[in-house]
């Protein structure tokens, strides 16, 4: 199972070099002749002064081959290992199918905690398009943690705190028709554009929104309930969009869980001296690691949201001693982070080395981006429908007789929406495009979800399936290609998580559905002989259960029919 682990132990002695890099080195060579593992030796020519085909010679003199594989050639530069094929799949198939929904997870991270803040919307504001990669990513690293053993803390840090709130409450009081717990988000949304509007012709409407808010942090009754109502609502109609997609979190504490918690971090400032006034405000004053300073107090006296983050961060460890903390927020994002982790150094705070911005880049619709202020908002649910829409369509030429199309629509559409931020490197910018991610045949969700549903048909079709079988069989070139890929997996899903990146599962199961999809068309499943066919069965079933396991990692559902 763990070929290239045991490949790199037997190579790192002899080559004197730690078993990670050298598994980051080893290759599968495309072409199956060569090999089914190779070792670039021109890694090793600055260290060792020689040739890369010297520095193969001697590695093969040297190296005792390890357990599972057979045979060693040295090509050129590259030192190219063969297994032994009927060994390497009796193991990959047994393990499994033993296995089930738990291949690919383990027991590594027992005993530690991760918390992970993600989506972190904002109350009485769109749930938008642009909300989908912290989403998509957070959600999928929540699921790739908890599968790692991990006891993963899921947070919506909501923007709930501030004077927009004023502006909300402003905006109601003046032209609200109807109880406030019977407005929709986007009739709250088209509330704060009116205040905007308003506030341009009329300024004065800026200090009613303050006094307001300034009502709600001295806990006036009529603002709190206002607020408490719109966050409320807010919460209940995002709770149905999260639940299309996978998503749910075990804390909704927003900003405003954190306005008591903010006078200690604040007095731990002065006391110890990091904190200075400058112009009537309170900073951190950072030039000495080259970053502006870190506003902790504004002049008029309120806090910002670096002084919540200061105290939501603490107040996580003190609950949660947490062994990491990850904020999935967009790269705009980053000189905030790096200001706030630097505070909590200077405060003494060792754990922050445990926190870690997972930055991402955008993702935005053919078109450009979207504003509230102007009312210019894509929101998510509009996006899902569409996607959900073009997809039943798309079902309904392909797949007429297909019993409840409207669920494959929904767990295909929504699915791709998903996929098209998580199929690539995180930091990576992405323009978003019906006809790319609705595509059956491209490197698309629907396109591994329906390479799921086709496993699902062929052991359908097969009945009964036997419970034993030859792996040795399973000895050509797509059988031995779709093993190697099966046999990744479980490596793919520890290295999303230590790299913060939720593409290397993608990447994985989209190299088992194009396996698949080769040995589908190339051997003939259901053979004659019912030796072969019942060892291409159990490959057909291990397919489809790390398909399965793959997408759920990944917050998209596995369709058994399309």
């Amino acid at each position: 199972m763990d070929s290239v682990k045991i490949l790199a132990a037997a190579l790192a002695p002899v080559c004197g070099v730690d078993e990670t890099a050298i598994s980051d080195w080893i290759e599968v060579p495309k072409n199956t002749e060569m090999g089914d593992y190779a070792f670039p030796c021109f890694r090793l020519s600055k260290t060792m002064r020689k040739a890369p085909n010297m520095i193969a010679a001697e590695l093969k003199e040297k190296l005792e081959l390890p357990e599972g594989f057979v045979k060693c050639e040295a090509v050129g530069g590259y030192l190219n290992f063969f297994t032994d094929k009927g060994a390497v799949a009796s193991t990959v198939l047994s393990r499994v199918l033993k296995e089930g929904d738990a291949y690919g997870t383990s027991t590594e991270g027992n005993g530690k905690t991760v918390c992970i803040e993600y989506s972190s919307i904002n109350i009485a504001k769109p749930f938008g398009f642009h909300h989908l990669p912290s989403t998509a990513i957070g959600n999928a690293l929540y699921r790739i943690y908890k599968a790692l053993g991990y006891n993963t803390v899921g947070i919506n840090h909501l923007g709930d705190w501030g004077t927009q709130f004023g502006k909300m409450i402003t905006a109601y009081k003046l032209w609200g028709d109807k109880p406030v717990d019977d407005y929709s988000i986007r009739e709250l949304v088209a509330l704060y554009v009116r205040f905007h509007d308003e506030a341009e012709k009329d300024p004065a409407l800026n200090d009613t929104a303050r006094a307001w808010f300034h009502k709600i942090e001295s806990g006036d009754p009529e603002a709190l309930e206002l607020w408490t109502k719109m966050k409320d609502a807010t919460i209940r109609e995002v709770k149905v969009t999260y639940a299309r997609m996978g998503v749910d979190f075990d804390s909704w504490a927003g900003e405003a869980f954190y306005t008591d918690k903010m006078q200690p971090i604040i007095d731990e400032l002065r006391e110890k001296g990091i904190s200075k006034l400058d112009h009537g405000a309170e900073i951190v004053d950072l030039s000495e690691w080259n970053m502006p300073p870190c506003m902790i107090v504004k002049s008029d006296g309120s806090t910002i949201y670096a002084t919540r983050d200061l105290a939501a961060a603490c107040y996580r460890k003190e609950t949660y001693d947490f062994s990491k903390l990850l904020y999935v927020v967009a790269y705009q994002q980053d000189l905030h982070f790096k200001q706030f982790f630097k505070v909590l150094e200077l405060m003494g705070r060792d754990w922050v080395k445990d926190c870690v911005h997972v930055n991402f880049g955008m993702v935005s619709m053919e078109g450009g981006s979207f504003h509230t202020r102007e009312g210019k908002v894509l929101y998510l649910d509009d996006v899902l429908d569409a996607a959900v829409e073009k997809t039943y369509e798309i079902i309904c030429e392909k797949s007429p007789d297909l019993e409840d199309k409207k669920s494959a629509a929904e767990a295909v559409g929504v699915g791709a929406i998903l996929w098209s931020v998580l199929y690539n490197s995180r930091i990576k910018d992405v323009t978003f495009s019906w006809d790319k991610v609705l595509n059956f045949d491209g490197e698309t969700a629907p396109y591994v979800q329906y390479t799921h549903a086709r496993s699902c048909s062929v052991l359908r079709k097969a009945g009964t399936l036997p419970k034993e079988f030859d792996a040795s069989l399973l000895d050509d070139p797509e059988s031995t290609a779709l093993l190697k890929a099966i046999a990744a997996f479980p490596e793919a899903v520890k290295s999303a998580a230590e790299k913060y990146e939720p593409y290397v599962v993608a990447r994985s199961i989209m190299q088992i559905s194009n396996a698949f999809n080769r040995f589908y068309y190339e051997q003939r499943i259901m053979a004659d002989d019912e030796a072969v066919r019942a060892a291409r069965l159990a490959l057909c079933d291990a397919t489809r259960q790390t398909l399965k396991n793959g997408l759920n990692l990944l917050g998209l559902i596995a369709p058994e029919r399309m």
